[in-house]
């Protein structure tokens, strides 16, 4: 009998780390970063702090998964791998090659003034996550309901479980049209640099998060924002339930537009496309292109 007082202090004790996790989580990561591109180390902290972050997901997925089915190998972690570094590779270079040519000014019709700089720091980061939101929401609801879009997009979604590990596994053509809707009204604006690398950084941290297998409870939390409460609806096979939920960091425009979906019930478990997916790389690399041609079949026939 004396064992019962301790299993449920130990629920109450996981219950209130469940309902923490994401909001101390993101908070470390996104104040980590700020010192660090305040400081000129920008990159390099932003990198330690990533790695720090999957280490920790690594860890909680094994001590409080949300589900422990996704939990088997999957024979993808090399394909996975591979995406996430060419991925991540490629968007750091456009934001370097942004931050050295001094780009947004370039592009802004009379340099930075369209910016207001004037405001404080947090309120410009906002702002900015506001403007990109804009253009990531379109390019991913897009991805799902235009055909030709989707096989880019199919191999994010071809993944059969959820875990910090696959966060970066997107087509690098799915990647760099998301930067392509995203980067240009922020850039014509002026947007300082350090603004623009905090805004990434966040999409960055909101990401993993996303995407990692940990009971996280986030309450009021998924009213605003991508949490995993929300994305694993997103990536339900069911599409009543899987074409919704397109917002990148924020939920704005998925109220705004009508996509926004949260139900109180357990999301599935079983995710997934109808499409064939290779389980390598190179092959995840060149099937949208079977897939186009597939269509072109379909078309013709």
């Amino acid at each position: 009998m004396a064992r019962q007082p301790g299993r449920r202090m130990h629920q109450t004790m996981k219950t209130l780390l469940s309902y923490l996790l994401w909001p101390a989580l993101f908070g470390a990561c996104t104040i980590a970063t700020a010192i660090g591109i305040a400081y000129d180390h920008g990159i390099l902290v932003f990198n330690v702090t990533y790695l720090a972050l999957a280490a920790t997901l690594c860890v909680l997925e094994r001590i409080m998964p949300h589900e422990r089915r996704w939990l088997a190998p999957d024979r993808q972690m090399t394909a996975d791998l591979c995406h996430t570094l060419l991925n991540k590779g490629v968007v750091q270079m456009i934001i370097v090659f942004t931050t050295l040519t001094g780009l947004g000014r370039t592009m802004g019709a009379s340099g930075p003034n369209h910016w207001p700089v004037g405001w404080p720091w947090a309120l410009q980061i906002v702002l900015c996550l506001v403007l990109m939101e804009l253009g990531l929401y379109w390019q991913h609801r897009l991805a799902h309901e235009i055909p030709r879009l989707w096989p880019f997009h199919a191999v994010h979604h071809s993944v059969p479980r959820l875990w910090f590990f696959n966060t970066g596994r997107f087509h690098l053509v799915d990647t760099l049209s998301g930067l392509v809707f995203c980067l240009p009204l922020v850039l014509a604006l002026g947007v300082p640099n350090p603004v623009l690398s905090m805004a990434a950084a966040i999409t960055a941290f909101i990401g993993m998060l996303t995407h990692c297998n940990v009971e996280m409870r986030c309450g009021v939390l998924n009213t605003v924002f991508n949490t995993p409460n929300l994305h694993r609806w997103h990536h339900s096979p069911d599409l009543r339930e899987g074409n919704k939920n397109y917002g990148e960091n924020i939920t704005v425009f998925d109220h705004l537009f009508g996509t926004y979906f949260f139900e109180s019930r357990r999301p599935p478990a079983e995710i997934g496309i109808a499409e064939p997916m290779p389980v390598g790389f190179l092959g995840q690399l060149k099937a949208p292109f079977a897939m186009f041609r597939a269509l072109g079949r379909v078309a013709a026939e």
